[in-house]
């Protein structure tokens, strides 16, 4: 086995890591009792704070930013925030299932930005794992969505905050052109969690005088999906398309589902579960044929 052959390995190891870290978010969310903006702008400041040590060595290169490269980091910054006060606040109205399975929507949107962007293309292999995953994906949410009340705003809560992740990761493709992934990461966080406490504010949310457990919650969403998983994501962005790498959202659903089964007594089928190894399936299929050659290129070259 090469070298190229193990950092390719390597890639798809932590790509399945990023799956199961963000699928613990969902969970830690219907944990909290917290108003949702809080969480996430907590999740985020945690993080940044946690970074910090790594920031020092990044020290000379965080501030030497063009203006255009701040503008673009504070948009990406307001899509994220905007992406979690939505999902999150989805997943008050509805199931794990159901709000997961709406975030499959992302890589079809960031596919198409990617052609007019990027001009990345999509071969036939791509999009029959592309197909399977999300054929999956519906099969897993599809006796839990509810076309009135609550859940029918969950849902289009989720809608949205999906629209808002996929911008945000076209966003940060392209920033990271020019920049590493790790300034990147460190002031998208910043500004997305600088834009919910704005919006804290304004809703007049409390910021403290929480219970240890809420900040437990905080805590474990800043380490298990936000650094193991977003920022990990944003990392494997250097390596791998866009499209690509939305496609972890493929993934969430299955895990999501069956945390939700074991930790939260929701219910899963065992169709849910056999759509479940489909899913998997399909991003397994769009990475390891529709990546491979993109992946193997760019470590040769670094």
């Amino acid at each position: 086995m090469n070298h190229n052959t193990k950092s390719f390995i390597g890639i798809e190891l932590l790509y399945v890591i990023g799956i199961i870290a963000i699928s613990f978010s969902s969970i830690f969310v219907r944990w909290s009792d917290a108003d949702v903006a809080v969480i996430a702008m907590y999740r985020l400041y945690l993080t940044n704070l946690l970074l910090l040590p790594v920031a020092w060595k990044y020290r000379h290169v965080l501030f030497r930013l063009t203006a255009r490269q701040w503008g673009w980091l504070a948009a990406s910054g307001a899509m994220l925030a905007l992406h979690f006060l939505l999902w999150m606040a989805s997943l008050r109205l509805t199931t794990v299932a159901s709000s997961t399975v709406i975030l499959t929507l992302e890589p079809v949107m960031v596919m198409v930005g990617s052609y007019f962007l990027f001009r990345t293309r999509t071969n036939s292999v791509m999009l029959i794992g592309m197909g399977i995953a999300i054929a999956g994906s519906v099969v897993i949410g599809a006796g839990d969505f509810k076309l009135s009340g609550d859940a029918l705003l969950g849902d289009l809560l989720s809608f949205f905050g999906t629209v808002a992740v996929a911008i945000h990761v076209l966003i940060g493709k392209k920033l990271m052109e020019k920049i590493d992934s790790f300034p990147y990461s460190f002031w998208v966080f910043a500004f997305a969690a600088t834009f919910l406490a704005f919006y804290n504010v304004a809703q007049g949310n409390r910021f403290t005088g929480y219970e240890a457990k809420e900040w437990g919650i905080f805590l474990l969403l800043a380490i298990v999906p936000t650094l193991f998983g977003h920022y990990l994501f944003n990392w494997l962005l250097k390596y791998m398309n866009a499209t690509a790498v939305s496609m972890s959202v493929l993934g969430e659903p299955v895990i999501s589902s069956i945390l939700a089964w074991v930790l939260l007594k929701e219910a899963l089928t065992g169709y849910q579960l056999g759509a479940g190894l489909f899913i998997l399936f399909g991003v397994w299929l769009f990475i390891r044929h529709g990546d491979r050659a993109k992946a193997t290129k760019t470590l040769s070259a670094s």
